[in-house]
């Protein structure tokens, strides 16, 4: 008894401690996107904000793995250890995804539909529905008509959603914004700017017609402008261009293939959060569902944005849903790996 109850506050500081260390990442990458989301008219965001972002992502990815594998070790573990596993390696898959999508994007400077990244986003979409689709396997679920009501409404409206989506790409409907302005507002103003420099350079050149020092000043301001495009971009190497001259093909199955695996990972916690619902561990599964919505919402918001906004640059303030997707599902795994250590504690207490 002594023992039990002296341990008890450890564990619940332990999983204090990690939910409010979740909750201070989201917090800090909601206030860096807040912040440094929009750029300056005329400028696009700087590269070091491309990095924060990615790296806010990659850590609440990489530390909900790490939390999913540790329930994936402990064979108290409710829901089934083969249900963190597969949530685990999806986590895992998605973090390192990141880091080579942020490497061909920002560090290359390239701007492709299929990137070496989607090798491993792919692979977390699979490894997420095995592993939720696991959580079916050891139960049966005994479903009120109301909460198949509610699967079904969240089904049809994500998937009309998603065909809505899917024909707007198609017809490439490139003068409608969803979430914001559109980018040829930021094009317009970037174009007077050279015209207001050259019209007072120009009206004192009849003026002073013998004096051949008034030439070679309307050439230094024009060299200088147009060296600032020439350094931005550099040729890329000959295996970069070789590697998306490859992937290109696989475009179309990978567009219909995240729209489709979306509302499945959607639709599966939605009902996993429904089967588990009024029970102790429903707190765990609330934050998978909350995570899957968040997943969708920016997948959802990326295919749009790429598809339909001109010179689109990934950084916008609603890609903060893939940070809040990793860490609900850290949260979401502590949640459960605190209750199945409480619930074989006081097991032993009535034994």
């Amino acid at each position: 008894m002594s023992s039990s109850a002296s341990n008890s506050p450890s564990k619940t500081l332990s999983v204090q401690a990690i939910v409010f260390s979740e909750i201070l990442l989201a917090v800090c990458a909601l206030l860096f996107s807040l912040l440094f989301s929009v750029p300056d008219p005329g400028q696009a965001r700087p590269d070091w904000y491309s990095y924060g972002t990615s790296a806010f992502e990659i850590v609440a990815f990489f530390a909900a793995a790490i939390l999913c594998f540790r329930n994936w070790t402990s064979p108290q573990i409710v829901s089934g250890r083969r249900v963190w596993l597969g949530i685990g390696l999806g986590m895992l898959c998605y973090s390192i995804g990141t880091i080579l999508f942020t490497f061909w994007e920002t560090y290359l400077g390239r701007d492709v539909a299929v990137s070496p990244g989607d090798f491993f986003f792919v692979p977390t979409y699979i490894f997420l529905s095995w592993g939720m689709v696991m959580a079916f396997v050891d139960r049966r679920l005994n479903l009120d008509l109301w909460q198949w009501a509610v699967v079904g409404l969240i089904a049809a409206v994500s998937i009309a959603f998603a065909t809505w989506l899917t024909l707007q790409t198609n017809a490439k409907q490139t003068a409608f914004s969803f979430f914001g302005q559109p980018v040829m507002a930021q094009v317009a103003p970037a174009r007077p700017s050279p015209r207001a420099t050259a019209s007072p350079v120009v009206k004192p050149t009849p003026a002073i017609t013998a004096t051949p020092a008034a030439t070679p000043k309307p050439a230094a301001p024009v060299e200088l402008k147009k060296e600032q495009p020439a350094e931005a971009k550099a040729p890329a190497p000959a295996w970069v261009e070789m590697i998306e001259k490859k992937l290109e093909p696989l475009k179309p199955f990978l567009d219909y293939f995240y729209v489709l695996a979306d509302v499945f990972i959607l639709v599966i916690a939605t009902t996993l959060l429904l089967a588990f619902w009024g029970g102790r561990f429903s707190q765990s599964w609330r934050m998978i569902a909350a995570a899957a919505v968040s997943l969708y919402i920016a997948d959802m918001w990326f295919k749009y944005a790429t598809s339909q906004l001109e010179n689109y640059q990934s950084g916008a303030l609603v890609e903060i849903f893939w940070t809040f997707s990793g860490v609900l599902f850290g949260i979401g795994a502590a949640l459960e790996f605190d209750l199945s250590r409480s619930r074989r504690s006081g097991s032993r207490r009535r034994a």
